[in-house]
């Protein structure tokens, strides 16, 4: 049976995260809110929490989930390569409403689905998220929703649609934004926007300014469905499309990189996963 906790009291706070952490561990799904949506996640490192995940929203592999990280140094643990622009983006927009599509780090032994070698990454602007995420490491995070419907943008709407197929809702309140990331791909010479959402073609432009769009594949904010958290949502592939999220799963938060051969972290002392390009978007 599903447990919720309002984190808007301390103490059901701490004991709230405290239960995720454990549930993740399980290999079970837990519920978080973020600054853009609720998010429905999963230990990225266990391919069967993954496909619970994906199981649980009515989503195939091609619609592999991005993943958040609670650090930069997490981030680039499970990206191969930020390409020119990466840090650049990852420095004005991170933490915050940004998901980069990298290429993957292949040390990293993880099953997102079918990524195609990359991985979507974001690191939320949202201190719940972002403690959870120090403790957790990298998850796998969609929108807290059945595919098809609006993205849930707090505990009630996201324990209506995915009920009893979640172990843990943290109750965060009503997230203000309620919008989805914006989605780069950073895969190619040539950054490509994939998908518009909170942070706007104007800034991101500002930051890399040449910026590849395809009328055809991006959506404007208001044809953007909640639900849609990752570049293959948005119709594109994978493989070029999403950076490496956390396979060799970083260690677990901002520890250090401990047994991060085993968690398909780079053999760097004390290097810790940061974003690849990406989408999922959040999903959250």
């Amino acid at each position: 049976m599903s447990r919720r906790y309002d984190c808007s009291d301390p103490m059901e706070r701490t004991r709230g995260i405290a239960e995720a952490v454990s549930a993740v561990r399980r290999g079970e799904l837990i519920v978080l809110p973020t600054d853009t949506v609720y998010g429905v996640g999963a230990d990225a490192f266990t391919p069967s929490a993954v496909t619970g995940l994906l199981n649980a929203k009515g989503r195939g592999r091609n619609m592999p989930p991005p993943v958040l990280v609670g650090s930069v140094r997490a981030a680039t643990a499970l990206i191969e390569d930020l390409g020119t622009y990466g840090q650049d983006l990852i420095d004005e927009f991170w933490p915050g409403a940004l998901t980069i599509v990298c290429r993957a780090n292949p040390n990293l032994m993880w099953d997102l689905g079918e990524t195609k070698g990359t991985v979507a990454v974001r690191m939320p602007m949202d201190t719940l998220a972002v403690e959870l995420l120090k403790e957790t490491g990298p998850l796998a995070v969609s929108s807290a929703n059945l595919s098809g419907r609006p993205a849930a943008r707090d505990a009630d709407e996201a324990e209506e649609m995915l009920g009893d197929s979640v172990e843990v809702y943290l109750d965060g309140g009503r997230v203000a934004q309620g919008e989805a990331s914006t989605i780069v791909d950073l895969t190619g010479p040539i950054p490509r926007l994939l998908r518009l959402g909170a942070i706007s073609e104007d800034r991101i432009r500002a930051v890399v300014g040449v910026l590849l769009t395809d009328e055809d594949d991006i959506k404007p904010d208001d044809d953007i469905k909640p639900d849609d958290d990752t570049a293959s949502e948005v119709g594109k592939p994978l493989d070029p499309e999403t950076p490496a999220s956390d396979e060799a799963r970083p260690e677990h938060g901002d520890g250090g990189a401990a047994n991060g051969a085993q968690r398909g972290e780079p053999a760097v002392a004390d290097t810790r996963p940061s974003p690849r390009k990406d989408e999922p978007g959040t999903a959250s």
